[in-house]
């Protein structure tokens, strides 16, 4: 099979390390650099044998160029996805940018409209490969439940800085310590709970929903005093069909991953045969039918390949040309960023936002219309 040779670029977002390291264990990829304009956050990776000193750039355009990837994995802050997709795009590589989409759906579409032709872009969400929640999605499309008419999302942790790649904790002197200085605590570069976590919530809410858009977003987040973001926001989803609740926390009592808080993180899922409960990192759904009314577990085991992790998967779709599929796809993530976008301007404006309140805006070139699923907000 193809070698798939791969860079990491872009240090921004800890979850670069994981990523590198599924890169790492892949028989199929090889790392052939990384890069940040900050060597000190390249040094985890190094250290940890993922990639060798000598493929370590400061420069991206250094790093591209004499390493010729095939695959760009991008880890930028939020707000700054949309310029380093066009740094990077013209470079003719496939795309793998770690959630959120953008900080806008103007970011997003010009990120799509950056790339490449026949070059891939996808957007990780990390919830994509728990087994619970995969298994949620698989009982839906099964129709077990009939009809979806409402999704409850809690997601949140800790907060951003209390863990680094691959979970590794942190100390509370390190987060204070570096608090003042994350772009996950600054306004401008798209931080704060609603921006890093809501897209996780709407945008598997929108696949378990088969695709569909709501038609009213209201939001509201908290104001915590000597913060310029947010660390709490609820939004509530109002659709044709019924409404859905979206909420991200960070500050809860504990890290999901380790110990589930009260509440508990993870979907809720109802329809008009029966309901799903699938909560973060367990290896079972919770379910009620009519036929069976009595909340009953069903097993959730852990994915096979090739959708055990993102990098897995974006190489077997690129290996035999397949389109993305689920949340990683633009079409489904796209439609998490516009319930994003609403919320953030319902937050500012403290009013519900629907179809008929959002300004017309022309397509930035070289988009066309037809390339773009209708906007209803």
């Amino acid at each position: 099979m193809k070698k798939w040779k791969l860079a990491g670029i872009n240090f921004d977002h800890f979850h670069m390390g994981d990523l590198l390291r599924y890169a790492h264990e892949h028989p199929n990829v090889e790392i052939v650099g990384i890069s940040d304009e900050q060597p000190a956050r390249m040094e985890e990776a190094i250290s940890k044998g993922l990639v060798s000193r000598d493929r370590a750039f400061t420069d991206h355009r250094q790093c591209l160029e004499k390493t010729n990837p095939d695959i760009v994995i991008l880890c930028p802050a939020a707000s700054k996805h949309g310029e380093w997709v066009k740094k990077v795009a013209p470079y003719g590589v496939h795309l793998m940018v770690e959630k959120p989409f953008a900080a806008s759906l103007k970011e997003a579409d010009a990120m799509v409209a950056a790339m490449p032709k026949n070059k891939t872009l996808m957007i990780n969400w990390p919830l994509q490969w728990v087994g619970s929640h995969r298994k949620a999605n698989e009982l839906v499309e099964a129709g077990h439940i009939g009809d979806v008419i409402n999704v409850w999302h809690f997601g949140g942790n800790r907060g951003p800085l209390w863990h680094g790649a691959d979970k590794d904790e942190k100390t509370a002197a390190q987060v204070a310590k570096e608090k003042p200085k994350s772009w996950f605590y600054k306004k401008a570069h798209g931080g704060g709970s609603l921006l890093d976590y809501l897209g996780y919530g709407t945008t598997l809410g929108t696949w378990y929903q088969g695709g569909r858009r709501p038609i009213e977003v209201t939001a509201t987040v908290d104001e915590p005093k000597g913060l310029e973001v947010d660390e709490h926001s609820i939004v509530v989803a109002r659709y044709a069909h019924g409404l859905s609740k979206f909420e991200t926390r960070w500050g809860t009592f504990s890290d999901p991953w380790i110990l589930q808080p009260q509440p508990r993180c993870g979907f809720i899922i109802a329809g008009t045969e029966g309901t799903i409960s699938s909560y973060d990192y367990d290896d079972y759904v919770t379910v009620q039918t009519h036929k069976k009314p009595e909340p009953h577990r069903l097993p959730a085991p852990a994915p096979k390949a090739p959708n055990q992790n993102p990098v897995q998967y974006l190489v077997d779709c690129l290996s035999k040309g397949k389109a993305l599929e689920g949340p990683v796809s633009i079409r489904i993530s796209r439609i998490g960023q516009e319930i994003v976008d609403a919320a953030v301007r319902s937050a500012k404006l403290k009013k519900s936002v629907n179809w008929r309140s959002r300004p017309r805006r022309a397509l930035p070139p070289p988009f066309c219309a037809s390339r773009l699923p209708r906007q209803p907000f």
